[in-house]
């Protein structure tokens, strides 16, 4: 077996014995790990938009809050509750398996990407992320405002319960025993979310060395030249916005299953932001980064928590703790990007200087 070989192997069993590593510490470690696995999953559906397709997107959180309520309303009692015409055909609620919302929310969460992409295809830069700014907070405020006069999404108070979900019988929502194993739900659900994140990760992979990935990477180093070898620009543009949200479709349903319960808060304006910071701090482009980054940012707050007490502490509580984490965490980051300005892990192309990169990737498209 080559070096190669054994590092994949170890790091394999390292992601497999990791939850049950830290379930020895509680469930709050884990949880954290599972919050981690789905803003990977985000990070690499927004990387394929903003990194591949250089379209800088701030409203990417209007897929994620669209998955995760599709899946509330078809997997809880809500749509029975309110309104007698589905409570006639389903008296106990919809509670639709969760094989068969997963790939209806990543189509419609694709749909509302090309819906969003189709009117700022002639958008670059500065406008372009004001106008999907403008998306993700309006798909917000339409969520706060449908418990009105028709209750849909129940307006700012939420969704819940929402149903658990089920493999071949086994309940995630339950602990089990396995192998003399006692594993709680947010293990289970540790598995299926790293599962979901190795197929997404695969696919990524995939799209980059493909003639879309090369064509996407052309119209984000120089669009007039991708248009003038022939590419189809706006096609492209348009299968970068639906794939990307795809991603962020199929994460919002699993948040929707794994919390239990969601509400727009969830889903603000500044979720798009740190998603987007993630791409950014790991390397635009460069998925290990993003990874990274994802990983980094998700965890990164809950670290501070045991920082942020006692210099609470030391201030005789003149500092509030919250607000003091995010200020380190800011710190953090600005200290990362002055020493790492292309990211954390940025592509090895990206971190040559200008003159010796080699050719613009259209020519690598064109071929």
């Amino acid at each position: 077996m080559s070096s190669q070989s054994r590092r994949w192997l170890a790091a394999g069993v390292g992601l497999l014995v990791l939850p049950l590593l830290l379930q020895q510490l509680g469930q709050a470690p884990v949880r954290i790990v599972d919050q981690a696995l789905l803003y990977v999953l985000l990070a690499l559906g927004l990387n394929i938009v903003v990194g591949y397709a250089g379209l800088l997107d701030l409203g990417y959180v209007a897929f994620y809050a669209l998955g995760a309520y599709l899946f509330a309303l078809l997997a809880s009692p809500h749509l029975s509750e309110q309104f007698a015409a589905v409570q006639a055909h389903f008296p106990a609620g919809l509670h639709e398996p969760w094989w068969l919302v997963l790939p209806l929310g990543a189509a419609l969460a694709a749909l509302l990407g090309v819906l969003l992409g189709a009117p700022t295809l002639r958008l670059r830069g500065d406008y372009l992320a004001v106008v999907t700014l403008a998306f993700g907070e309006i798909i917000r405020l339409f969520i706060v405002n449908m418990g009105h006069p028709a209750n849909i999404t129940n307006g700012a108070r939420g969704i819940g319960p929402i149903d658990d979900i089920h493999i071949f019988g086994l309940d995630l929502g339950r602990r089990q025993e396995l192998l003399g194993l006692s594993l709680p739900p947010v293990t289970l659900y540790y598995y299926l979310f790293l599962a979901l994140v190795l197929l997404a990760a695969l696919a990524c992979h995939r799209l980059e060395r493909s003639r879309i990935g090369r064509a996407w990477m052309a119209i984000r180093e120089d669009e007039t030249a991708a248009l003038a070898m022939g590419l189809d620009t706006r096609r492209l543009k348009l299968l970068a916005f639906g794939m990307g949200a795809a991603f962020g479709g199929v994460a919002g349903v699993l948040f929707g299953a794994f919390q239990g319960f969601i509400s727009p808060e969830a889903f603000s304006l500044q979720e798009s932001v740190l998603i987007v910071t993630m791409v950014v701090l790991g390397g635009i482009g460069h998925m290990p980064g993003v990874i990274l980054g994802a990983l980094l940012l998700s965890a990164l707050p809950e670290a501070l928590r045991y920082v942020a007490g006692p210099l609470q502490q030391l201030s005789d509580g003149r500092l509030d703790a919250p607000i003091l984490r995010q200020l380190m965490v800011a710190l953090a980051m600005i200290a990362m990007m002055l020493l790492r300005p292309r990211g954390l892990w940025a592509a090895a192309e990206q971190r040559r200087p200008p003159e010796l990169r080699r050719p613009s990737a259209g020519a690598a498209a064109a071929d």
